[in-house]
């Protein structure tokens, strides 16, 4: 069985999604807000069967992005890398099969902690998110995300910001 087999919801995350981060301190205050495009791959030929790279823009011109690498076990994709190690798995218990499930640590920072909710709609076109940061056991920040499909078509959209960057 592969991860498409195994995971079903999260191969319905596979492709570009275009979205808003906002961050929230502890007492409810916006903190951060940012545009973003994510590029989820799923491919189960890949030495990473899930790959997910984070495209983030701020408003005022800042840019970052983020790779994210995973391995597929146990039914769940794994992360360990400079920056977090954790894992991602389907929440059997949600019988709508909307919701996912992360969990991950920062790397070189064992004090901080995050969980993370994504529920897909039923139609596959929009998925909100929400993370809580845990530090010593206190929630340090909220950070809630919306997004919307913007293609499943992934590769070509890589090779189109491959192409960009050239």
């Amino acid at each position: 069985m592969g991860i498409r087999d195994d995971m079903p919801l999260l191969a319905r995350h596979e492709g570009v999604w275009d979205g808003v981060y906002t961050y929230y301190n502890a007492a409810g205050e916006k903190v951060d807000e940012h545009k973003s495009r994510l590029l989820c791959r799923v491919d189960e030929d890949s030495e990473h069967p899930y790959h997910q790279t984070n495209h983030y823009i701020w408003d005022d011109g800042r840019k970052d992005i983020r790779d994210f690498p995973a391995a597929y076990r146990d039914k769940r994709i794994w992360w360990d890398n400079e920056l977090i190690k954790g894992w991602a798995a389907e929440v059997a218990l949600d019988q709508n099969n909307r919701t996912m499930m992360l969990y991950w640590q920062r790397t070189g920072d064992p004090s901080l902690y995050l969980y993370e909710m994504i529920q897909l709609a039923d139609d596959g076109q929009s998925r909100c998110r929400t993370w809580h940061w845990i530090r010593n056991g206190q929630l340090e920040t909220r950070t809630a995300i919306q997004e919307r499909l913007v293609t499943r078509d992934w590769r070509s959209v890589d090779r189109e910001m491959e192409a960009a960057a050239a």
